[in-house]
């Protein structure tokens, strides 16, 4: 199932295949944290023998959301099903969920997210099938909030041109250019552009398909290098996670280690807030058919 696939309205949230609104059992109503700026680590340190600080990286920690007043609605006789669909729905997992919500005329935007806390009173609205003043509470370990739609943006090595053809006969007599003038099929630059609208930085997925010797990947803007010293066959895929700091060759096997010398560390390879310029490069005996995917999302704080 696709991300956030079931909400569709303002007002819905959705947690995991779990989903909270109109239409739905569970309403809400305040949710927290959500349109908040999570908490800032500055680096910023007081200036030795002069006024004021020289100012620092801003890291920002996890956010913590909240959903309050949560309300959980149902025939008596079937009060305890629905409010044990959302027990289920809430326990303790070992991987962030997507947690989309759509607040206004914007749209929805997406986090991963867990939940740390959740309370259902336990009153007598189990008898008349209506509880109330619930809460959920989750924490998001990348702040960063998402659009929905993943992008993607390919390219695939520089070839050049064939040009104009100088027709020659069986005799080898030259017999100039034929009409129409084609030039053949258009080549390849490598280059590719991909466009981060929000207003954080984003990590995107690199994926390498061979066949392709020593690929990389270059920031035109930043002169940033991801590069790895290593054949590609055909069929090969070679799947960098620069969130994660991963280098995975067909799914499986680590390739962290053949990062070259040139090589930046995958976590700090990000795309910025605009168009972004990126160079598919590899070395002079690869396969001009070798390709690179790059998938990313818009990012938001």
């Amino acid at each position: 199932m696709a991300v956030g696939d079931r909400v569709s309205m303002p007002g819905h949230v959705q947690y995991g295949d779990l989903l909270l609104g109109p239409g739905t059992p569970y309403r809400w109503r305040r949710i927290t944290g959500w349109g908040d700026l999570p908490a800032l680590d500055s680096g910023t340190v007081a200036r030795a023998g002069a006024h004021g600080s020289i100012p620092g990286q801003l890291l920002a920690q996890s956010r913590t959301i909240g959903l309050d007043g949560l309300i959980v609605r149902a025939p008596a006789a079937r009060i305890g099903e629905v409010v044990g669909a959302l027990e289920d729905a809430t326990g303790p997992v070992v991987d962030e969920l997507p947690f989309v919500a759509w607040l206004d005329e914007r749209g929805p935007l997406l986090a991963y997210a867990r939940v740390l806390r959740r309370a259902i009173p336990a009153d007598k609205g189990y008898r008349v099938g209506t509880i109330t003043g619930g809460a959920i509470e989750l924490e998001a370990t990348d702040p960063r909030r998402y659009e929905l739609t993943e992008r993607t943006a390919s390219a695939t090595l520089p070839s050049a041109e064939p040009g104009l053809e100088w027709n020659v006969d069986e005799q080898g007599v030259e017999g100039g250019l034929a009409w129409p003038l084609t030039f053949g099929a258009v080549g390849s630059t490598g280059a590719l552009a991909v466009t981060n609208n929000g207003k954080a930085e984003t990590h995107p997925v690199i994926v390498f398909r061979g066949p392709v010797v020593r690929p990389s990947l270059v920031n035109v803007a930043t002169g940033d290098v991801l590069e790895y010293d290593l054949p590609l066959a055909a069929g090969d895929v070679l799947e960098v996670d620069t969130r994660a700091g991963t280098v995975t060759l067909n799914g499986t096997a680590s390739r962290l280690d053949r990062a070259t010398a040139r090589s930046v560390p995958e976590q700090t390879f990000t795309l910025a807030p605009g168009t972004t310029g990126l160079a598919f490069r590899a070395a002079p005996e690869s396969d001009p058919s070798a390709s690179v995917v790059v998938r990313y999302r818009s990012a938001y704080w």
